[in-house]
């Protein structure tokens, strides 16, 4: 796996190519933000901040997704004859299937029983987050373009000879283009904020029931009760002091969730410096010292929550710092969504209802593809039950 062409096809803009890129580095940062939602200037697609330059360097800058840690760089690019980028697809040759958030651990060990080898296998995502966005990356013309990228993924996988093609948390124009192409919908599910052009806090209290509206105006009182402050941190706010504090909750709390933590104290110096006006910590502190945080991203439209941590133990506090604070800052910048990470049904008590989540898979052994399809058509129907199930008994007044 490397560079080199890896394709060939012809669209409306031509004969163009895929090629492999080992790096996001191999891209010019120019060349980069030409592709819808990977930058504020970008036109056609939302910004989402996980796409951007900054985020994807930073991964592989700090070696927290490289070769080493089972997160080899395939990127595809969609070139011209001359070499023009058309679009491109963040992709990775994976040794494992870590820090993905959509499991296939099922599909590896069946097909390696049966005498497959399953790994390494392409991952189209952005390491270790279970974030929807862009990827189908494209410049212009992004039908078509889609289209390519589509079927140069398909073509790159049986160029190298590797069991499969995974695309995870595809938005839905991405979508369209992967299943035309053959892939297989997989459907999951996730728990987003929607904000309704609310004015303030209490103004989304008060579609509640009775009922939910006070138990959440209690437990929010109750997080903050042991003399309890929050801050939000954003921009040059966010000193190297205070992603020390950040990392030291990171580690306590990731390293007893997960037993290793995929990011290092490099990474989040690289974030600092490249993209900190994109990035929301909202950080709690007691006794004039910080004891607890929520790393949040920002984006065009919409607030991302991703990883928290504490060294102190207070009742509620996980709640306000992740969920109720992330709320609070949409309203105040009126962003229309906060996604809150994977699963979680916690969260539809605290105002975050039930979306689906869609990924896309390439499957090449026709036996293991009939099985997998076969077990996603059962899968979906469960998924879209349940999402029906909970939207009923969401803490929101009957009728709203």
């Amino acid at each position: 796996m490397g560079n080199g062409t890896e394709a060939a096809q012809r669209n409306a803009d031509g004969a163009h190519a895929i090629r492999i890129a080992t790096s996001i580095g191999a891209f010019s940062r120019e060349e980069w933000e030409s592709l819808g939602g990977t930058s504020r200037k970008t036109q056609g697609e939302p910004f989402n901040p996980f796409l951007s330059f900054g985020f994807l360097t930073s991964l592989e800058d700090s070696a927290c997704a490289t070769a080493k840690t089972g997160w080899q760089g395939n990127h595809l690019r969609l070139e011209t004859e001359n070499g023009r980028l058309l679009g491109a697809v963040p992709c990775y040759a994976k040794s494992h299937s870590q820090g993905e958030y959509v499991f296939d651990h099922g599909w590896a060990d069946a097909f390696e029983r049966a005498g497959g080898r399953y790994y390494p296998k392409l991952q189209s995502s952005v390491p270790f987050t279970p974030v929807t966005g862009p990827r189908l990356l494209t410049a212009g013309n992004a039908e078509a373009n889609r289209a390519a990228l589509a079927a140069g993924l398909k073509a790159v996988t049986d160029r190298l000879g590797v069991s499969s093609a995974h695309v995870t948390f595809v938005q839905q124009s991405d979508m369209t283009a992967l299943e035309a192409a053959g892939y297989l919908r997989r459907a999951d599910q996730q728990f987003h904020f929607l904000n309704d052009g609310y004015g303030s806090y209490d103004e989304f209290l008060a579609t509640l029931a009775s009922r939910k509206r006070k138990a959440l105006k209690a437990e929010r009182r109750k997080a903050l009760a042991d003399g309890i402050s929050i801050e939000w941190l954003t921009g040059s706010d966010i000193t190297e002091a205070t992603w020390d504090d950040f990392f030291a909750f990171y580690m306590d709390t990731g390293g007893r969730k997960w037993g290793r933590p995929y990011l290092n104290r490099r990474f989040f110096s690289l974030i600092g410096e490249r993209m900190a006006d994109d990035i929301l910590l909202v950080m709690a502190k007691r006794n004039g010292r910080y004891i607890a945080g929520a790393i949040n991203f920002i984006g065009s439209d919409t607030l991302y929550g991703r990883n928290w941590g504490c060294i102190e133990d207070h009742p509620f506090l996980h709640f306000e710092v992740c969920y109720h604070q992330a709320i609070d800052f949409a309203i105040a910048r009126k962003l229309k969504t906060v996604e809150a990470g994977a699963q979680g049904e916690h969260k539809l008590a605290r105002g975050y209802l039930p979306v689906t989540v869609q990924s896309a898979h390439y499957i090449a052994h026709p036996g293991l593809k009939r099985a997998v399809a076969e077990y996603l058509e059962h899968e979906r129907r469960e998924v879209a039950r349940m999402g029906a199930y909970l939207q009923e008994h969401g803490p929101f007044r009957k009728g709203d």
